[in-house]
């Protein structure tokens, strides 16, 4: 019954209208964390500047808390300094969406909230959030795991499969993808963050490909936020995209690599390194607190793969004429540049689409080559001409298709 409780006193919160938490404005960590009481009973004690309005619940496969706020500044907040629980495996904590911030402790034991709420200081404002987290066996777990009623920020509405065939005269639309963002910063090295330094490149790439006049460009992040897997492909349905590209910078836990690389989708990895990547990039979405369950369509996979027998020609012919222009403008990419990976990210099935590695960032020249304008214009020179070649191929046999 308490578990109970604490759910339905973080749903009133949440959904408090009008209330003067919800119009106060952003919310700073002030301190606190995780931390083991006595046997089996966890807690959390977080600090907040005032109270915001806030929900927490669980998800399976990996076990997880979520906690989201409306909205929580995280400057300060140390992940591994906020963890003093051997049963909170790991913390991640940042934006999620445009004014919410999410904070998701991975779980190394089923644990079930048994108490849950915000106290407020009526003279400071000063706001405590208070858990507690009680062991419980995995099958209980599993059955009160879910994302709660409201509003569904991690799946988005079906869309009808587009046609293939466009206007010629209109302009190519093309998705940005920068990878990762907000509670997500993707690999890490030196202080800078992946998120960070391929939204630096998609902001210029989409200045190089507009001066151009021949396209419409899209973001599908314009600032430091987390886009699910799905709400990123979601965004290109919704643009109209002709051309989907993915910006990557990621980092090698073994051994090194060097240059760019560009990945088109398969159920069948080209390589083990290129299939942990991908097995990666969707575990950082579930670790940022995304609840897939129910999201299997039988129907719509035949529909899709049906379409993709026409697009994966299309995205192969994309990577190689990517691969081309990169090569032409800086004189290096990866030494095996064209790649194969099931990257949920790609599974638009009626837009061409690609996965571009700029560099690696556990390699020093290549976190060198992402920091330096000068190489960056010659990356983004080669995408565009990449582009170009690919879409006069591409009208070329698009016109022998309709013969």
């Amino acid at each position: 019954m308490s578990r109970i409780i604490g759910l339905c006193l973080a749903a009133c919160l949440w959904a408090a209208p009008g209330s003067a938490q919800q119009e106060s404005g952003l919310a700073r960590y002030s301190g606190g964390g995780f931390s083991d009481a006595r046997r089996g009973v966890t807690e959390l004690a977080l600090e907040l500047s005032q109270g915001v309005p806030w929900r927490v619940y669980t998800l399976a496969d990996p076990m997880r808390l979520v906690l989201d706020f409306r909205e929580v500044a995280w400057q300060g907040a140390d992940p591994e300094g906020m963890d003093d629980s051997d049963r909170v495996a790991s913390l991640r904590m940042g934006a999620f969406r445009p004014g919410w911030s999410r904070l998701v402790a991975e779980l190394s034991e089923p644990l079930a909230v048994a108490r849950a709420g915000m106290q407020i200081d009526p003279e400071t404002g000063r706001a405590t959030l208070s858990l507690r987290l009680e062991r419980t066996d995995p099958d209980s777990f599993a059955q009160a795991a879910g994302t709660p009623a409201g509003p569904g920020w991690d799946r988005p509405e079906p869309r009808a499969l587009r046609p293939v065939a466009r206007d010629s005269d209109a302009p190519l639309t093309i998705v940005l993808d920068p990878g990762h963002g907000g509670i997500d910063p993707g690999a890490q090295r030196g202080g800078l963050k992946e998120a960070d330094l391929v939204l630096l490149f998609a902001r210029e790439l989409r200045e190089v490909l507009r001066r151009t006049g021949a396209y419409t460009v899209v973001l599908t992040r314009d600032s430091d936020t987390f886009v699910s897997l799905e709400g990123r492909v979601a965004l290109a349905h919704d643009a109209g995209a002709d051309l989907f590209i993915s910006l990557h910078a990621d980092a090698l836990e073994e051994g090194q690599a060097h240059g760019a690389s560009v990945y088109t989708l398969s159920a069948d990895a080209s390589d083990a390194a290129s299939a942990a990547l991908a097995e990666r990039h969707d575990r950082d979405d579930l670790l940022a607190g995304i609840d897939l369950s129910g999201a299997d369509d039988r129907v719509a996979q035949v529909l899709m793969d049906l379409a993709r027998l026409d697009n994966t020609p299309r995205s192969e012919a994309l990577a190689r004429h990517l691969i081309d222009g990169i090569e032409n403008a800086l004189g290096h990419v990866h030494k095996r540049p064209l790649r194969q990976a099931g990257f949920s990210v790609l599974k638009a099935a009626d837009i061409p689409s690609v996965l571009v590695e700029l560099g690696f960032l556990s390699t020093e020249r290549d976190l060198e080559n992402l920091q330096d304008p000068a190489w960056r214009a010659g990356m983004a020179a080669g995408i565009r001409d990449g582009i170009a070649a690919w879409l006069i191929e591409d009208e070329a046999l698009g016109r022998l298709r309709r013969q």
